[in-house]
């Protein structure tokens, strides 16, 4: 592997011994980053592992693992505009398989193929993959830290980003309001779509290779990271409503129509995976 196309974040790209794993070698920190491939020659690679600022202002980055990704198009053109990928805090995987085999079988510790099949078909279908993330992402119990990596393909700002979110969000909650009564409709709710718009004003240019990261913890808050093509690391800020980043996720995974379908199934791969094996034995793998 030669020539720039072949680095990532300023590392060279190499095939690991015996041939299984692609890394990037990072020779001044002795670490290897290990790369899952994405599709796309302009954003050629995603990391395996993330480390993320911890909720806690006091604790250490935290590990986060790929679950699946995938590239989001506009127009019949299927212009590309971003690789985005879901990221799982490495620690929350098993109460992510615990909850997802459960929700097919409440007594099982692992699903046997004809399970697994029924899952990848309800976490495809329109209108179960929204009750399945819906479910998941509103209970308390399930522990979810997860992030959302995006890294543009072709230079965009995050008013063109912001306003792709805010259609998406708009129209999971008139969908959801045309079937009764909306939690989506009171004042609170407004002022927190507000407060996310306001969150990207005025940001700028979003250049191809930069990196953004919306982050949701486990009481369902938004936190918002930029990347420059530099390294430089900026906090934007976070929205403490829950329904907003519940909103944003669910536009990526739950529902008839998402914002990729590439990126949906390839977090459909992600959880086949997870499932397959018994609860408390995940391994950090995405293959």
């Amino acid at each position: 592997m030669e020539g720039e196309s072949e680095r990532f974040q300023g590392k060279p790209v190499v095939v690991a011994p015996g041939g299984t794993k692609i890394i990037a070698v990072d020779e001044k920190a002795g670490e290897d980053v290990e790369l899952v491939e994405t599709g796309t020659s302009t954003v050629p690679h995603f990391p395996k592992t993330i480390h993320l600022p911890s909720s806690s202002a006091n604790s250490e980055d935290t590990e986060y693992t790929l679950l699946g990704l995938g590239i989001r198009t506009v127009s019949f053109l299927s212009i590309q505009v971003y690789v985005v990928g879901l990221y799982v805090q490495t620690s929350s995987l098993a109460s992510l398989q615990k909850n997802l085999i459960q929700s097919v079988n409440p007594m099982a510790s692992a699903l046997i193929p004809d399970e697994k099949d029924e899952l990848k078909k309800r976490l495809l279908d329109g209108e179960e993959s929204h009750k399945i993330w819906n479910t998941l992402l509103t209970d308390a119990n399930s522990q979810l830290n997860m992030a959302v990596r995006i890294v543009p393909t072709r230079s965009t700002d995050f008013g063109h980003l912001r306003d792709g979110w805010v259609r998406g969000i708009t129209s999971k909650t008139q969908t959801l309001s045309s079937t009764g009564p909306s939690e989506f409709a009171d004042d609170s709710f407004g002022a927190a779509l507000k407060e996310f718009k306001t969150l990207l004003a005025g940001k700028g240019k979003a250049p191809t290779n930069s990196v953004i990261i919306l982050k949701r913890d486990t009481e369902g808050v938004l936190t918002v990271l930029y990347q420059s093509k530099d390294g430089v690391v900026n906090d934007f800020g976070r929205v403490q409503d829950e329904r907003i980043g519940r909103l944003i996720w669910l536009g990526y995974l739950g529902g008839k129509s998402v914002s990729s379908e590439g990126a949906r199934k390839g977090v459909v791969d992600g959880v086949m995976e997870l499932v397959e094996r018994p609860v408390g034995s995940v391994e950090t793998k995405v293959s």
